[in-house]
């Protein structure tokens, strides 16, 4: 059936290849725009134009876990859903679940059509909260950064490098997945590139009224974000 509303952007956490192949194949063929990465660690790695509505995480993932992706990832965007999908269908592990920010939690294996329905239960709900004007605000498809004092429209490569930070563990990243973020060269070069790209960024906002740097330099690591950004 035709509709005007725009489709569901689906992110799938899953580390299992062949699963996730059809996990996001049969999502895309259900009417959502579904895409699958295999860690926790992929997900602020994805390209600009990869911003999603609802995802649907594995619980035990390689490195970080389903849990702590899922705190972070409500922390950030607090309007996403969240679907848990695990073996672990104990009450203990269904709470610790929801209290990581979960919204719905399916025991594996999971029909198609069960985790459709479970999609677009969330997709229906899914509403801008009240603002919090202590909190800078992006917008993923404007690019406009609201902040206490003030606005800026990004450009595309600052909104990008923002967006990866807020997703990432710990609002840190090294120099080279920002790089590569960018498509930009891994070199001492592509460093000074990026290092002239916040500078820039720094002055821009602290012209428009914003006085704590957003992104702070760390030694040996990379870039972190200094304040709390969510996407909306």
């Amino acid at each position: 059936m035709a509709t005007d509303e725009p489709r569901l952007k689906v992110l799938v956490v899953e580390d299992l290849g062949a699963l996730r192949e059809i996990t996001v194949d049969t999502l895309n063929a259900q009417g959502f725009s579904a895409i699958g990465v295999d860690c926790a660690e992929s997900v602020c790695e994805l390209p600009d134009q990869s911003d999603f509505d609802v995802a649907v995480l594995d619980l035990n993932l390689p490195g970080e876990d389903g849990l702590s992706l899922a705190l972070r990832l409500r922390t950030v965007q607090p309007n996403l859903g969240i679907v848990m999908v695990t073996s672990r269908d104990q009450l203990p592990e269904k709470i610790s679940g929801y209290e990581h920010g979960a919204d719905m939690y399916l025991a594996k294996p999971v029909a198609a059509e069960e985790l459709a329905f479970a999609i677009r239960a969330l997709g229906r709900r899914l509403k801008p909260e009240p603002a919090d004007h202590q909190i800078s605000l992006l917008d993923r498809y404007t690019r406009n950064l609201v902040f206490p004092g003030g606005e800026l429209t990004l450009t595309p490569d600052e909104a990008t490098l923002l967006k990866a930070l807020a997703l990432a563990e710990n609002q840190c990243m090294e120099s080279w997945q920002l790089l590569e973020l960018l498509d930009r060269e891994l070199s001492e070069q592509g460093k000074k590139q990026l290092e002239v790209l916040f500078s820039r960024l720094r002055s821009k906002l602290k012209a428009r009224g914003m006085e704590q740097p957003i992104i702070q330099a760390e030694r040996g690591l990379g870039y972190r974000l200094c304040l709390p950004l969510r996407l909306v």
